[in-house]
């Protein structure tokens, strides 16, 4: 790895340091993290995934999503929201995701708050998207990045979840939520995939 925290693959690919640590963070950094999303139901799902996140490291969240998304029905909030005591004992016996009662109960109740939101703003994308950080710098180095854990937007939009209810939904929960939505291009400056994200970036139309 160089100093700036970029790791060359053999695929001649140049990755955040990261990124390049695993098969399943290689596929990620690649293909997912950064890029702007749109989308509901993934907006959602990531901000609950990000809150079993908490104490943990995000691959263990990683390789687990996929019985998580089985688990919460697509994380369809609609549908988590109508979840009972009943679907709460039944993700507790769940040993393909992380066991954790209050995290659970506080999915169930984020969803109901995704309901009452989307009802009040239009759509999660809208709202969400009205924090994205104005007048940023693009692009990080590793001590930039390396320090940087909760923005002004993050504290923000934190403050305003928790108004409106929601759970697990400290700043920095918030901000890793908005780094891996695309809400800001944090891939360091070398990276070739910060490089794809800057251009979707600029051909994306905010919600």
């Amino acid at each position: 790895m160089s100093d700036d925290g970029i790791v060359r693959g053999d695929d001649g690919v140049g990755r955040c340091w990261w990124g390049a640590s695993t098969p399943d963070y290689r596929a990620y950094h690649d293909t997912e993290w950064g890029f702007p999303v749109d989308d509901d139901i993934r907006l959602f799902e990531k901000l609950c995934l990000e809150a079993f996140q908490s104490g943990l490291s995000w691959l263990t969240i990683l390789r687990k999503r996929e019985a998580f998304r089985s688990a919460f029905k697509g994380f369809e909030f609609e549908r988590v929201a109508r979840f009972g005591s009943r679907d709460v004992e039944r993700l507790m016996g769940d040993a393909s995701i992380v066991r954790n009662r209050a995290k659970i109960e506080a999915t169930i109740n984020n969803a109901k708050r995704a309901v009452e939101l989307v009802e009040a703003e239009d759509s999660l994308a809208h709202y969400v998207w009205s924090f994205e950080p104005e007048g940023r710098p693009e692009r990080l180095d590793r001590a930039g990045l390396t320090e940087l854990a909760v923005s002004p937007e993050s504290t923000a939009l934190a403050k305003d979840l928790k108004r409106r209810g929601w759970r697990f939904v400290g700043p920095t929960t918030v901000y890793a939520f908005m780094q891996a939505m695309g809400l800001v291009n944090d891939h360091l400056i070398g990276c070739d995939a910060g490089d794809a994200v800057a251009k979707r970036r600029e051909r994306f139309k905010r919600p």
